[in-house]
């Protein structure tokens, strides 16, 4: 299997999809949804399940590739990319909305980098990431 630019972009897009739905600072998020006008009905429960399949999903793969130590390494890095912004004067901290918009881009950037690195890894080491062993 190899992982190709529109593979990459097609991750991107869905974990982008994945933060933006569940909060942004536009005020069209589930979390706006749930927050504004909290009411127990079959659609509240059945976006907060799927959000919470998608997260599932995602992190699972995040950490199964990363590890604790490479998705601490990988928003280590990502921070210093903001910070970077910050000290250029491309973004303003006293801006909040940008700053959150920033943080939700970096944040699908993670979770994109977390499904994609074990391609990365095959590809440059010739070894495999499994998650379970078959016994016989």
């Amino acid at each position: 299997m190899r992982l190709t630019f529109s593979g990459v972009v097609l991750r991107f897009f869905f974990a982008l999809v994945l933060v933006l739905c569940t909060y942004n600072p536009s005020g069209y998020s589930y979390f706006h949804w749930v927050s504004e006008n909290f009411a127990l009905t079959p659609y509240v429960v059945l976006a907060g399940l799927v959000l919470l399949i998608g997260w599932g999903f995602y992190l699972k793969a995040t950490f199964n590739s990363l590890g604790l130590i490479g998705v601490l390494a990988s928003i280590a890095v990502l921070s210093c990319f903001l910070w970077l912004a910050v000290s250029w004067g491309w973004l303003s901290l006293s801006n909040v909305s940008a700053v959150a918009w920033a943080v939700e881009l970096l944040l699908a950037l993670l979770l994109t980098v977390g499904m994609c690195w074990s391609f990365f890894t095959r590809r440059a080491s010739g070894q495999l990431d499994v998650d379970e062993i078959e016994d016989n």
